[in-house]
This record gives C-alpha cells, sequence and structure tokens, in this order.
C-alpha cells in the first residue's frame, strides 16, 4: 500500500549513525524541525500546543550518515492520565538516544519550562545541542534579548548553541553538521530511503487528527482520539474507515458541523494528506463517537494506544 522500501545496505568505512531525540516544552516548532530535516512530513504539527502524543521517528540517511530523528511530545506539567503517558514517555527518550537536540523559542525569553527540562538534561552524560528555533519570527533587537537569556540559562554548560528556523530551514546545514560531529561509527539502522519507522495505521490516524487540529476550535483538540478501524485494498483503491473518539456530545456536534459539513472537511483535507503516502486512489469514511473522560481512564487511554514506553 505504502510506497516500496529498499532493504537494509552495508555501510560503507566512517559511515555515522545514531538516535538523536528531540526535545523541548510544547509549541517550540519540534515536529516542524524533523519534518524539514526529514524532507517529508512525518510528524502532524499546529499552531496548537502539545500536538505530539506519540515518540515518532523521522530518518535522514545522507552519503555518509543516518540521522534517526525521535520527536517527542512537548514537556509540560500534565493535568490528566494521557498527559502523564505523553510526558513519561517525552522523559524516558533522554535515556534512549545518543544525542540530544534540546529545541527553545528564539521568539521568546527563556522561562520556567525551559528550565525544568535543563535540569532533567542536567542528569544525563549524552551529549547536548541547543537549537533556539523561530528566529524569523523575531526583530534582530528582540532577538539579541532573547539570545542572551538563553545562553545565560546553558551558562555552565558546555552546549553548542544555534539559531535556526525549522519553517524556512535557516542555520539547519550548520546544525546537521554539528549533529554529525556527535554521532559515532555505526550501521544502517533503516533501508535508506525510509523517512520515518511507523506503522501506517499509525500514520493514517495523526494525519486525521492534524485535520481536526486545524479545523476546530475551542477544547476539541485535545480531546480526540483516532481509532483505525479497518483498511481494506481492492486493486488500486485503499478504503479506510476511522472512528473519532471526543469526550462529549457537544464536541461531537462541532466535529460533525451543520449537516456534516465539518467532518465532510475533515475528511476531505486528511484523504489529501494521506493520497500523499499512498499508491492508488484512497476513500476515507469517519465517524465520530462519545467516550466520557476518556483521557482520565488508564484503561481508555492505553485502548486508543497510547502506552507508556520502556
Amino acid at each position: 500500500m505504502m510506497h516500496e522500501i529498499g532493504q537494509i545496505p552495508v555501510a560503507p568505512p566512517e559511515f555515522k549513525s545514531g538516535f538523536i531525540g528531540i526535545i523541548g516544552r510544547p509549541n517550540v516548532g519540534k515536529s516542524t524541525l524533523m519534518n524539514q530535516f526529514v524532507g517529508e512530513k512525518v510528524a502532524i504539527t499546529s499552531p496548537i500546543a502539545q500536538t505530539t502524543r506519540n515518540r515518532l521517528r523521522g530518518i535522514l540517511t545522507t552519503e555518509t550518515a543516518q540521522f534517526i530523528f525521535v520527536d517527542t511530545p512537548g514537556i509540560h506539567k500534565p493535568h490528566h492520565e494521557l498527559g502523564k503517558v505523553i510526558v513519561k514517555n517525552a522523559q524516558s527518550t533522554i535515556n534512549a538516544v545518543d544525542v540530544i537536540l534540546f529545541v527553545v523559542d528564539a521568539s521568546s525569553m527563556a522561562g520556567g519550562g525551559d528550565r525544568y527540562i535543563l535540569e532533567l538534561l542536567k542528569k544525563t552524560n549524552l551529549p547536548i545541542i541547543v537549537a533556539a528555533n523561530k528566529v524569523d519570527l523575531v526583530t534582530q533587537e528582540k532577538r539579541e534579548k532573547y539570545r542572551k537569556s538563553y545562553q545565560e540559562l546553558i551558562s555552565e554548560d558546555n552546549w553548542n548553541y544555534h539559531e535556526i528556523s525549522a519553517l524556512n530551514g535557516t542555520g539547519l546545514e550548520e546544525l546537521q553538521a554539528d549533529l554529525m560531529a556527535h554521532l559515532e561509527v555505526g550501521p544502517y539502522y533503516y533501508p535508506p530511503d525510509l523517512v520515518s519507522d511507523q506503522p501506517e495505521r499509525l500514520i493514517m490516524a495523526e494525519l486525521i487528527r492534524e485535520q481536526i487540529l486545524k479545523h476546530t476550535r475551542e477544547e476539541v483538540p485535545h480531546s480526540v482520539a483516532i481509532v483505525i478501524d479497518r483498511v481494506e485494498e481492492d486493486n488500486d483503491l485503499t478504503s479506510i474507515m476511522a472512528t473519532i473518539n471526543v469526550e462529549r456530545t457537544s464536541q461531537k456536534g462541532i466535529l460533525i458541523g451543520k449537516k456534516g459539513t465539518m467532518l465532510k472537511q475533515i475528511g476531505t483535507a486528511a484523504r489529501a494528506e494521506m493520497q500523499k503516502l499512498i499508491a492508488g486512489k484512497v476513500y476515507l469514511e469517519l465517524f465520530v463517537r462519545v467516550q466520557n473522560k476518556w483521557r482520565e481512564s488508564a484503561r481508555q487511554v492505553a485502548d486508543f494506544g497510547y502506552f507508556q514506553e520502556d
């Protein structure tokens, strides 16, 4: 169904590889950065904080190295069972990678969230590189002021500091070179033409959730969980049935919209994104179901695919 991927070759001499954990508070542009590095959308993005829920991997393979980027949910104070699972998974990434890429927001002052993450990072012996993202959104005068706040934050640590824009690619060439310098000689972990190791159904569900984030307002975005009920392939047609789970009847009404217009808009946009990844035509059918306070239930959080990872 997805485009065919080649085999894993033997790495040439001096080839480097490794896992890079992208860590930061919510909404600093971690997913956008990973997508920019990989060259394709493997993680959903949104101006709404806490978009990423799963620990996602994006893969960039060059002639001399393979970078496996591990995009994590923004580290924040959790308010429900889902939040606890999300934050614990993000924290566990710190001890499961080779290099940490600590992403901060160059368009604002360093804050308590950054200091909290800094204290977590100080407990590890891993190489840490700091990337101040969103330099395209700030004037030069404020840029210097904000830069000073972050440099003071990391002044006791010998961490390299880069100013970048994940949106337009500014500074990424230098950042990539720095990351490569911190990788060890190693094998191909994945085929060179693979850009993500995520299961197809997870990617489909995330593409649907991305469109819900884009099309709805208020409390709806964080209250949804997508379940892919069925995927059927018939010649050049892939039929997908999915259920959007929400916590309240009012949210169901918002998602469906007047005469089903909102659900149709979400489905059309999600199908267009899926079409970029799936060979042949795509048929997508969406349903909405109310699951009262599912984010507060450990069982339902697990049922919807959010597990605490080792």
